[in-house]
């Protein structure tokens, strides 16, 4: 399964948590699993409407009010003794160590010692790992959002009044896709924030699948907005593009991107495949080309999927000299890559395994292991390439994952 969080009006801890379990999830589970990890307080829900859209809204009832706020290290301890699943607390810590690395930014104050107010409450603590164990209970393997809409406007928190959105959000939401709304509060919650930036893969549009199931988790605050206050998770199947055919090769659609450039220098062209990859582009290429007017340039080619198009596009045009990029959909074909170790005279080393178009599997060494092996033993590479080959040949590889699509590529 995966989701799309569709944030047309905001996001909190009480909004997703409360989506989530309009999705399904039992509220007598959720409370079973969370009272593992703290106690002293109580989940309760009920439907509302709001512009006549059904809705499901969470209250987190406080029941011992002497641990109103706790801080970061008594946090991390909470969860890392629990008995949570191993990606539930990752998720949980990951979240908490973005709020706690904003708020000792904006306070000046060491992370482990920063004292949440706020956040560090119960309810804040139950929206957080609740939303990851409901996300684990659904059996949601991959997340995608909508850009985030922000609110206008003043709120007052613990220190006094401050300016919508509130410090905390803004830096937890660095490098987040976000976009002005008519709202004139605050709509984003650093929970929300910290909940979302964690959980979603990418930022923006829906991607291709099939719809199962919509939630809607409701907020409790009037926004000043013309929309409802509300979360929608669209629950759906991806749909799959790839297909593979009797002879072992696997196609599947993508996009293609072009520009060409004449006046951009060699060192930003350096940084921006480097970017490119980090931003998910399959495969990243310069050709040289003879540009109007004689003068030679360079043609920068991209492979990359149908969701993180627009992205890609974005940092060509934000980054090189580029006004224009070309971009079409066309289907590639190409054999499945896996990752497998090998027991080898230098230990125990990483490879490709790539079954051919007769299903007959042949092994690559990873050329940036091998250089590692080649700098530490101080030997040529072709040879740790040959010695890894022989072994692969010898020997029965141990399979660590199954198709990666870090492998797709044409690298």
């Amino acid at each position: 399964m995966i989701a799309y969080v569709d944030m047309f009006s905001g996001i909190s801890g009480d909004m997703i948590l409360g989506a989530l379990i309009d999705l399904g999830v039992p509220l007598d589970w959720l409370k079973e699993k969370l009272g593992h990890v703290l106690n002293g307080f109580q989940l309760k829900t009920r439907v509302v409407y709001k512009h006549h859209l059904k809705a499901t809204d969470l209250f987190v009832e406080v029941i011992d009010e002497s641990r109103a706020s706790r801080n970061y290290s008594e946090i991390k301890a909470l969860i890392t003794n629990s008995s949570l699943p191993e990606k539930v607390k990752n998720n949980s810590l990951s979240a908490f160590q973005k709020i706690a690395l904003a708020e000792s930014h904006i306070h000046g104050k060491d992370i482990e010692t920063i004292h949440f107010h706020e956040i560090g409450g119960i309810d804040s603590i139950v929206d957080i790992i609740g939303s990851f164990l409901c996300v684990e209970y659904l059996g949601i393997k991959k997340v995608y959002a909508s850009s985030i809409p922000i609110g206008s406007g003043i709120v007052t928190c613990a220190h006094g009044q401050i300016p919508v959105p509130v410090p905390a959000t803004m830096a937890i939401l660095k490098d987040v896709p976000v976009r002005s709304s008519d709202a004139t509060t605050e709509i984003v919650t650093p929970t929300g924030a910290a909940i979302i930036a964690t959980l979603a893969s990418s930022f923006g549009h829906m991607p291709e699948m099939i719809i199962k199931q919509v939630g809607y988790g409701s907020g409790k605050r009037e926004t000043g907005s013309g929309l409802p206050n509300l979360l929608r998770i669209i629950l759906g199947e991806p749909l799959v593009h790839e297909k593979k055919n009797e002879t072992g090769i696997h196609k599947e659609a993508i996009h293609v991107v072009k520009t060409n450039v004449d006046d951009t220098t060699p060192e930003v062209l350096g940084f921006l495949m480097e970017t490119l990859f980090e931003n998910k582009a399959l495969d990243v290429c310069y050709i040289p080309v003879q540009m109007k007017k004689n003068r030679p340039g360079v043609q920068l080619e991209v492979i990359c999927q149908k969701q993180d198009l627009d992205n890609i596009v974005q940092i060509i045009l934000a980054q090189t000299t580029s006004i224009g990029v070309r971009h079409y959909e066309c289907e590639r074909s190409f054999l499945l890559r896996e990752k497998a170790f090998v027991e080898t005279l230098y230990g125990k080393i990483q490879v490709k395994k790539i079954t051919n178009p007769d299903n007959s599997i042949r092994f690559v060494p990873e050329y940036d292991i091998a250089k590692k092996v080649a700098k530490e033993k101080r030997i040529p590479l072709k040879d740790v390439y040959t010695q890894i080959l022989s072994d692969t040949n010898s020997l029965d590889p141990i399979l660590l994952t199954g198709t990666d699509a870090e492998y797709k590529t044409s690298k």
